[in-house]
């Protein structure tokens, strides 16, 4: 009888380790290599650091990384950590991107797995970029509800597509349940600088806008002192940023499935030059709203069941919110 039971359950493991996701588990963990451009807080990098540190603590990765590399210097630790043996390369090409594909030809048994603006490459090169221009759309619906002056503020870093797409959704959204709402939008030329993106984010209160999407660190702050609500971009915002009783709400980016996704690639031999889009997006659980907090019963309940609505109809694809990487311009 205990034979048989010995038998039962090395079976029921044997097929537990062919179903989809749990071969993952039950496989050798591979090696992966983070490369950051940024140090690992700042939100871009953390969203990519975090879900790699998921998959490490899960037993599935071995998981190192290097931050604050510079464009300068990236070609080489690329090239160095596709040389001591790593599997799957996690980083960022962006102004970098012809350098980083000729590295991947290089390497053909490495997969790579590059934040890009450009599609994919040969047999090994796979890109992403955050698609959370679903989620903006939803939180333009509330910011064109919840403005008294009728003037949104916008503060991004640089008007690039992976900016613009966002703003450009957002701005849609208001425009959805508010016509004659208009913007004013602004770029600091910088990824990172919170008092220059405060000084913005002043100039656009003082012309009269109540209401501000806070694509990069430090508008928050301005909206506290100046007493008046912001959205919030990539992170939770409200959480993350001492954004209470000011964050209405953020749209947030997920890279756990993303990651998953390559993972499960690599170690099953079939990782492809692909685009991540998707994996980015609401329907796979790469982006979401996040929860509105203290703001529950402000936000007019109009304008609640219209999110729902829409984000029920992107989820099963009767709404699709258009990608529109053009710069946006002010309209007022």
């Amino acid at each position: 009888m205990k034979k048989n039971l010995g038998i039962m359950a090395r079976t029921l493991l044997v097929l537990a380790c062919l179903t989809a996701f749990a071969s993952v588990a039950c496989a050798e963990k591979i090696k992966v290599a983070g490369i950051y451009t940024q140090p690992i807080q700042q939100k871009w990098d953390a969203v990519l650091h975090k879900a790699l540190q998921k998959a490490q603590q899960d037993g599935i990765i071995d998981y190192v990384y290097s931050e604050k590399v510079a464009n300068t210097d990236y070609i080489r630790v690329l090239r160095e950590y596709a040389e001591s043996g790593v599997q799957l390369i996690v980083g960022e090409a962006f102004g970098i991107s012809r350098e980083a594909r000729k590295v991947a030809k290089d390497y053909p048994n490495v997969a790579f797995l590059m934040g890009d603006s450009f599609g994919p490459d040969g047999s090994n090169f796979a890109v992403f970029d955050n698609y959370i221009h679903e989620p903006c759309y939803l939180m333009g619906i509330i910011a064109g509800s919840m403005t008294k002056t009728g003037k949104i503020g916008m503060v991004g870093g640089y008007p690039i597509g992976e900016v613009n797409r966002l703003f450009n959704a957002f701005m849609a959204g208001a425009q959805a349940v508010n016509p004659t709402v208009q913007f004013k939008v602004s770029f600091i030329g910088s990824w990172y600088d919170p008092p220059k993106a405060k000084e913005f984010a002043f100039a656009q209160i003082e012309a009269g806008v109540d209401v501000l999407y806070a694509e990069r660190a430090g508008v928050v702050d301005a909206a506290r002192q100046k007493g008046i609500i912001a959205f919030g971009n990539v992170n939770d915002m409200n959480k993350e940023e001492n954004g209470k009783d000011v964050v209405v709400a953020s749209a947030l980016w997920h890279m756990d499935s993303a990651i998953k996704h390559a993972i499960e690639l690599v170690k099953s031999g079939a990782f492809k030059a692909e685009d991540y889009r998707e994996w980015t997006m609401m329907g796979k659980g790469g982006a979401s709203l996040s929860p509105y907090y203290e703001f529950a019963d402000k936000i007019p309940a109009a304008a609640k069941a219209e999110v729902e609505k829409a984000k029920a109809d992107i989820l099963s694809g009767a709404l699709v919110i258009k990608i529109n990487d053009t710069e946006p311009k002010s309209t007022f």
